[in-house]
């Protein structure tokens, strides 16, 4: 593998198993001002896409081992956003028709043309985006990690459409945020985007909150009130804890959602509302079904377009860029000179739990900044921001441990404890398979409803 650095158009992988015609590739590529790195198979390929996150692929069709069309299915497999053009030499229409179908960006053929490959590679390649100074869609969420950089991916396709909204994720991670960009990156971007806790408002108030009430529809309501559908009405209503809502109100929500028009409390007539609905809740929305907690018609309605916030715990590589950035925030609010943490402060930040996400990293940076008389922020004063031990980042033989521990566990109770079939499902003799199962302190009979003869146990 080679890399060949350029200012940064763009972060490009080639592939192709001819040396010559590699270099060939990255040259023009690199000259055109892409960072491009290069790859003599498919295997190496997959192993380069983690590392340099490549905006696009360029691949050969025909190479030894993996070919072309293997490779463009485990890309997808991986990251469906990853545009790919297929080069070949040899190629007959079926394997273009072929390609096509299964999501190349373009197929060339070879001996391509300099011109024609650098305007393919114009018109697919996504510009790089870095969260800390992105100015386009999600420029308020700060990340450097691939999973929050797939995620901003999708939300930003989705954002074009009226199509509903459905995003998971923890408290503190940034939800709103994320519901705010893709209203913003819409055609409604012009019209109001409003946001509603259903969880932080009484059941009565909140029917009168969403869908408006007449004068004199109930004690207090002294003059008429539209509510947020309706000051919402060309824009976007964002539905927070969606989860918490009650049943009694959840029908009511359904039947606007199936019409598109509100009564309010106190009407017969109902009010026709244009609206996008982006909801989010931090609760297991398939468990308040399965426990009728939550109306299954409602949740299908809702979870059109699912969207999964991670938690800061899922993306720890994006904590010193969210640290940066909050310091530098407080310093531009007050005027100030930008702090740093301790190395030894910076470690233990990004080891940390953070239960409350985000939200409780803003909050501790701000601690930490207003507490510090100095520029540098120490150890002692992270750790009193915080309040907790610290949590500590497997490595990578611990982790490998516990991966193999939960599925040696998996397919024993799969397999009700019979070790033949368990050792077979893992590819390995039985011998070696209690090997393992020694190894990690299982016993085989806690998952045993049956001996392994197929008899009943007494």
């Amino acid at each position: 593998m080679t890399e060949q650095r350029a200012p940064a158009e763009g972060r490009l992988l080639v592939v192709d198993d001819d040396q010559d015609m590699l270099n060939l590739l990255a040259n023009w590529l690199g000259n055109a001002g892409y960072t491009v790195t290069s790859a003599l198979c498919g295997t190496d390929a997959l192993g380069q896409i983690e590392i340099c996150k490549p905006d696009l692929v360029i691949t050969d069709l025909f190479m030894d081992g993996m070919d072309g069309m293997t490779l463009l299915t485990e890309i997808h497999s991986r990251n469906p956003l990853i545009p790919v053009i297929m080069l070949s030499g040899q190629a007959q229409i079926p394997d273009a028709v072929k390609a096509t179908h299964l999501g190349t960006a373009a197929f060339l053929t070879k001996p391509v043309e300099k011109s024609e490959l650098l305007a393919e590679v114009a018109r697919h390649a996504r510009t790089e985006r870095n969260g800390a100074t992105s100015s386009g869609f999600g420029s308020e969420l700060i990340y450097r990690s691939s999973v929050m950089s797939e995620l901003l991916d999708q939300a930003e396709m989705l954002a074009g459409g009226d199509i509903t909204v459905f995003i998971n994720g923890e408290t503190g991670t940034g939800k709103e945020v994320l519901a705010k960009a893709i209203h913003e990156a819409s055609p409604r971007s012009g019209a109001p985007f409003i946001g509603v806790n259903c969880g932080a408002i009484p059941e009565q108030l909140l029917e009168s909150e969403l869908f408006g009430h007449e004068k004199g529809a109930f004690t207090g309501a002294t003059t008429k009130h539209d509510g947020l559908f309706q000051a919402a009405d060309g824009g976007t209503l964002f539905l927070d804890e969606i989860g918490d809502m009650p049943l009694g109100l959840q029908v009511k929500l359904l039947r606007v959602l199936q019409d598109f028009e509100v009564r309010p409390v106190g009407s017969t007539k109902s009010v026709p509302v244009n609206v996008r609905i982006i909801s989010a809740t931090h609760n297991n929305l398939d468990k308040l079904v399965s426990d009728g907690e939550f109306r299954e018609d409602l949740y299908y309605r809702l979870n059109v377009v699912p969207l999964n916030m991670p938690s800061l715990r899922e993306r720890r590589e994006d904590i010193g860029a969210l640290l940066d950035h909050f310091l530098v925030r407080h310093a531009q609010k007050n005027n100030s000179k930008t702090k740093r943490f301790d190395p030894a402060a910076l470690e233990y930040l990004t080891a940390a739990t953070w239960p409350g996400n985000v939200r409780q990293l803003a909050n501790a940076v701000e601690l930490c900044v207003t507490l510090t008389k100095g520029e540098v922020i120490p150890l002692a004063m992270a750790q009193k921001a915080l309040r907790e031990e610290p949590g500590r980042i497997q490595t990578l033989k611990e982790a490998k441990q516990e991966f193999e521990r939960k599925y040696l566990i998996s397919v024993l109770r799969v397999t009700s404890g019979n070790v033949a079939s368990a050792a077979a499902i893992a590819g390995r003799n039985r011998t070696e398979f209690y090997k393992l199962l020694g190894q990690h302190g299982i016993d085989a009979g806690a998952f045993r409803g049956e001996r392994e003869d197929g008899a009943e146990t007494s």
